[in-house]
């Protein structure tokens, strides 16, 4: 099981260290058109319309990571975030069964959890924190 951490603290290590990676596994449409925090590495878990977990996910981060200059991707510090912190808990969980040794999962994701009115961005997550974000 992979650690949670919150989006401040996310940033931080961001901030803190340069070989850190913000791995967003939102869909392509997410990251795009929602937002997303800038230089996030966009690798989707699932992707619309079927929704299933993509099966060469693991390989396909490798893949992103050493484009980004990791020459071992499974010693990086990798930080796992979606829209609200469900998917990149799995996401996060696949990756260390896999190997990768540094992973953590930023609970309340991007948009976080939904408000009284079922609108996401009011009660916690990246954008509520006020963190910087940018869209596509």
């Amino acid at each position: 099981m992979i650690e949670d951490i919150l989006p401040p603290e996310a940033w931080k290590i961001l901030q803190s260290d340069p070989g850190a990676v913000l791995l967003d596994v939102r869909s392509k449409v997410e990251f795009n058109f929602v937002g997303h925090p800038p230089g996030a590495v966009n690798v989707p878990w699932q992707e619309a319309p079927e929704w299933k977990v993509d099966p060469q996910f693991v390989e396909k981060v490798r893949d992103a990571l050493k484009a980004r200059g990791l020459e071992k991707p499974e010693d990086g510090n990798i930080l796992a975030m979606c829209r609200s912190g469900a998917r990149s808990r799995s996401a996060g969980e696949a990756l260390a069964a896999l190997g990768f040794k540094h992973v953590v999962n930023v609970a309340e994701g991007f948009e976080g959890d939904l408000d009284g009115q079922k609108h996401r961005g009011n009660v916690n997550g990246w954008r509520f924190h006020g963190l910087p974000w940018e869209q596509t």
